[in-house]
């Protein structure tokens, strides 16, 4: 199943295709299934719909919703990269998958997370003007600004995320080929060559403190001037009022980057069976995506009231266009 190359006395093994062990002896795992199914179909319709209202309604074409329609596109993406696979693998017991294919995986999901966790930063980084300099929020916050910031985070994360999936490329897979999870993860498959990892470790040392650590910490420290704003505004109704703008970001900050930390944690301190690592890892790839634009539909006033004007104008069409034809 492999084949071998000889470069400089060192012999490399580039296996054909991977086999997939994800959900190996997990009870009623066809419901896991059915949950995936259901999420992937409830992402695709939340994002997709979000995105068309952003796009529909032009008093939403802000830096603000910029930022959203953003983190609906990486949203969109990355379950796509993920979920449509996974349910290909296991409900067909399609379980073996091409070694391009697999790096081709590793990539879109590592990539389009990743640009989700920057997404929240840009994010943070709108409230913080908000909120802390208010009078100068529209001169510092523009369309322009917030573009350059998006562009640059998805170039520098597409250069950091093609290295790691360069540098797997250049490893020799000579003992196992079974990756202990529902798809290439880049942590199981990294596991299993058989040369020396010591680039790949620091590449993945740099992925996590530039990904998460540096990300997390930068929203954190955000909030911590925000705080320190509020405290010295006056009035009790002002402060609510001003942090009630911040609420769907830290709902999103948290049900993003909490699992994740919870997961390394557990990892670190004890050994977790590997059907309940994957079980977790399953709900820390697709719960965002799929609450993300609920969260931002229903608890943004200026989404609702956008879903209400379009659902207005439909209805006048239909009442314009039904007397149209009743007059014919």
């Amino acid at each position: 199943m492999s084949t071998a190359s000889t470069i400089s006395n060192v012999t490399f093994m580039k296996p054909e295709k991977f086999y997939l062990s994800g959900f190996y002896n997990v009870p009623r795992v066809e419901y896991i299934y059915i949950f995936l199914c259901f999420v992937y179909i409830m992402t695709v319709v939340g994002n997709v719909f979000l995105m068309s209202v952003i796009y529909l309604v032009k008093t939403l074409h802000t830096p603000k919703y910029m930022i959203v329609f953003n983190l609906a596109l990486t949203d969109l993406c990355g379950s796509t990269a993920l979920i449509p696979k996974v349910l290909d693998t296991f409900l067909f017991d399609n379980r073996y998958i091409v070694y391009e294919a697999c790096l081709c995986q590793v990539f879109f999901v590592m990539f389009f997370g990743s640009v989700q966790s920057w997404t929240l930063v840009t994010m943070a980084y709108d409230r913080f003007i908000a909120i802390c300099f208010p009078l100068r929020y529209h001169s510092i916050v523009t369309k322009p600004a917030i573009a350059a910031m998006l562009l640059f985070a998805w170039a520098v994360l597409l250069s950091l995320i093609s290295c790691m999936v360069g540098l797997l490329d250049r490893l020799s897979f000579c003992g196992s080929l079974v990756i202990q999870s529902f798809f290439c993860d880049h942590g199981a498959l990294y596991q299993l060559p058989c040369n020396d990892k010591s680039i790949n470790r620091n590449i993945v040392f740099l992925y996590v403190t530039i990904v998460f650590l540096f990300p997390f910490i930068l929203i954190a420290l955000t909030y911590v001037c925000i705080a320190i704003a509020l405290s010295r505004i006056a009035s009790h109704k002002e402060r609510v009022k001003a942090l009630k703008t911040c609420t769907s970001h830290l709902i999103l900050v948290a049900i993003f980057y909490f699992p994740l930390l919870g997961t390394s944690a557990t990892v670190l301190t004890s050994s977790l069976h590997p059907n309940a690592r994957m079980v977790n890892s399953t709900l820390t790839h697709v719960i965002p995506a799929l609450l993300n634009p609920i969260i931002y539909s229903l608890k943004s006033e200026e989404v609702l009231n956008s879903i209400k004007k379009l659902c207005k104008n439909n209805k006048l069409r239909n009442v314009i266009l039904s007397k149209k034809v009743t007059s014919f």
